[in-house]
């Protein structure tokens, strides 16, 4: 009993947050005749707001983001031409994350980095554990399938290292950057900014789920390597 209970609070708090994040999302996604604009036209008017004449706004069917690399704002076609609450909130997280390239947010730059090595060492570390399991039963050598596992850990946990310092530059461009900018604009209405601070929030957690499912993930390989 206790095991089935263990695994459903496993699930709950993996699955939870993106079930949640989803919910709302899908609640806010109604279209407003009322917003003079769509998401893609408030991402294009902030960043040229902010002298980012030279980032564009593109549309892409890989998920809302911004490209550090490219230097550019990417959006979901329902985003980029909604004119939903989710449409702009989003617009102006993404372009939060613009205006932190632009100031030099340490973080942000972090992120990159970490992102671009764990790449590379997954995929170094999945030959590697696969060689050294080959070898240790080629060789019979208990030794080196537990080098295997700690490549396999290894590798685990610098995705582990992204997730944690995705956290908060997620918060960061959306309270400190995107949430100030729809005030101060007057680019949505006083009584929609708790909505807008829930939309925020939620996306926020499906980024926890992704650390949860890389944590866990982690504990699977040390708990096969004990």
């Amino acid at each position: 009993m206790l095991f089935v209970l263990g695994g459903l609070a496993v699930l709950a708090l993996v699955f939870g947050p993106s079930l949640y994040a989803q919910a709302v999302l899908r609640w806010y996604r109604d279209e407003r005749p009322d917003f003079p604009g769509t998401g893609g036209e408030l991402a294009r008017h902030l960043l040229d707001q902010a002298g980012l004449h030279h980032v564009p706004v593109e549309v892409t069917d890989k998920g809302d983001h911004y490209d550090p690399e490219a230097k550019a704002v990417r959006l979901t076609p329902i985003h980029h031409r909604g004119r939903s609450l989710v449409a702009v909130v989003v617009a102006a997280h993404e372009v939060g994350h613009a205006l932190q390239d632009k100031d030099g947010y340490a973080p942000l730059a972090l992120r990159v980095r970490l992102a671009r090595m764990a790449v590379g060492v997954e995929m170094v570390g999945s030959a590697l554990v696969y060689a050294a399991f080959a070898l240790a039963a080629i060789a019979r050598a208990p030794s080196l399938a537990a080098a295997a596992v700690g490549i396999g850990a290894t590798s685990r946990f610098a995705m582990v290292a992204v997730h944690a310092i995705t956290l908060p530059v997620e918060w960061n461009a959306s309270f400190a950057r995107a949430l100030p900018l729809l005030d101060a604009g007057n680019y949505v209405a006083k009584e929609d900014l708790g909505p807008a601070k829930r939309i925020l929030r939620a996306c926020a957690l499906t980024y926890v789920a992704g650390s949860l499912v890389s944590l866990l993930n982690l504990w699977r390989w040390l708990r096969f390597m004990r």
